[in-house]
């Protein structure tokens, strides 16, 4: 089904488009290369095991912990608040 002057598929190509661009950016942000021996925030030693489990990993299980609360503290996104507002 085409909408206005826009031919048959133009809608799924735009999606495909959106996806393609989705999945670009996040490799792009992949770690590239060795990983490092020692933590970027801390310097201290990250062990093998997790250099090996992890390719290209640059921060201790510690470090990237911290990273990971900090970033879900900001993506955070109230669900139920949300619903309420729709509901007045």
């Amino acid at each position: 089904m085409a909408g206005g002057w826009s031919r048959d598929g133009a809608v799924q190509d735009q999606i495909d488009a959106s996806v393609d661009d989705a999945i670009a950016l996040a490799r792009s942000r992949l770690p590239i290369g060795d990983s490092l021996t020692h933590c970027e925030e801390c310097e201290a030693i990250i062990p093998e095991a997790r250099r090996k489990a992890v390719p290209g990993v640059r921060l201790c299980v510690r470090c990237q912990t911290e990273l990971d609360k900090q970033q879900a503290n900001l993506s955070s996104y109230n669900r139920r608040g949300s619903k309420d507002s729709q509901l007045r």
